[in-house]
């Protein structure tokens, strides 16, 4: 394991307890959450070492490395994902003015990639999980990169999105820079991550599922995202509810602190959760639009 002594946003040394939360999903292992005093960033410590945190992705239940289909929660996320996958290449098309050259950072299977694909849009895909790679250079039938060096040649890309990826990363600083070098003047990034203010994060508590250590590394609210990505010279244009997370996210929350999902509790805490946002606009995840 690793223990970060210095915040990975803003090298501060002075972090607080924040929450300790369980590995539901391969190890059982406990794993703290602290806060950075200085920025307020929530980040798994200690985490996994880069030579460790593969074996915790070795889950048939990991969805977005998995393309199997197992049991009722499986299914409910693949039919929302196949709507929410049109809507994606719809917005960010209409943002863009029309199709682009497009990197998908950490794309997965490549199911998004491919949706972009057949709607016209150059495509790069980025992916380090083997297994993933392997299906998403299949349902493209086109390499996906697999290491950070593979990107540096890459220039003036019209979106770059990150769906649920950013909290994954390990060196924070490197990949943003990286990522705004990449893009376009105008260009867009797009990063879609939990937010532990949301209103269902309050409800489950170290059961809320998003927390998802140690494979999360961060947890970031508004705040702290936005203040980290435009010292990289973005600046936010808007932020997006994903109002079907909530229902999702309290599925799995629930199966996390009961054994089991307790769909009618779910669909009542999603429903709360996204009443509470409406007011406040911390949804259970958010997508954020940064414009270089």
């Amino acid at each position: 394991m690793e223990e970060l002594k210095e915040c990975p946003a803003c090298s501060g040394t002075s972090f607080t307890p924040y929450l300790t939360c369980q590995d539901q999903l391969v190890s059982q292992k406990q794993f703290a959450i602290q806060q950075c005093s200085t920025c307020q960033l929530l980040f798994t410590n200690p985490r996994p070492t880069a030579a460790e945190i593969g074996s915790y992705y070795k889950s048939d239940t990991y969805i977005s490395h998995d393309d199997t289909q197992k049991g009722l929660v499986d299914t409910v996320y693949r039919t929302v994902r196949s709507y929410a996958l049109n809507q994606k290449e719809s917005w960010i098309r209409s943002m863009n003015g029309g199709v682009g050259a497009l990197l998908d950072y950490g794309c997965g299977t490549g199911a998004f990639i491919r949706e972009c694909q057949e709607k016209g849009w150059t495509i790069t895909g980025f992916e380090p999980d083997a297994d993933a790679r392997r299906l998403a250079a299949e349902r493209t039938s086109q390499k996906i990169l697999k290491d950070s060096s593979e990107l540096q040649s890459l220039a003036n890309l019209d979106v770059i999105t990150l769906w649920h990826v950013l909290e994954h990363v390990a060196d924070l600083h490197e990949t943003l820079a990286m990522l705004a070098n990449s893009l376009r003047s105008g260009g867009h990034l797009v990063v879609a991550v939990p937010n532990p203010a949301s209103k269902d994060a309050a409800i489950y508590g170290s059961n809320w599922a998003a927390y998802d250590v140690p494979r999360h590394l961060y947890h970031f609210t508004p705040d702290v995202l936005t203040g980290l990505i435009e010292t990289y010279g973005l600046k936010l244009q808007k932020r997006l509810p994903m109002r079907f997370d909530a229902y999702y996210i309290a599925m799995l929350s629930t199966k996390h602190r009961d054994g089991k999902i307790n769909y009618g509790e779910s669909v009542i805490n999603g429903l709360r959760s996204n009443k509470a946002a409406a007011r406040t606009g911390n949804y259970s995840s958010l997508t954020y639009v940064f414009r270089k």
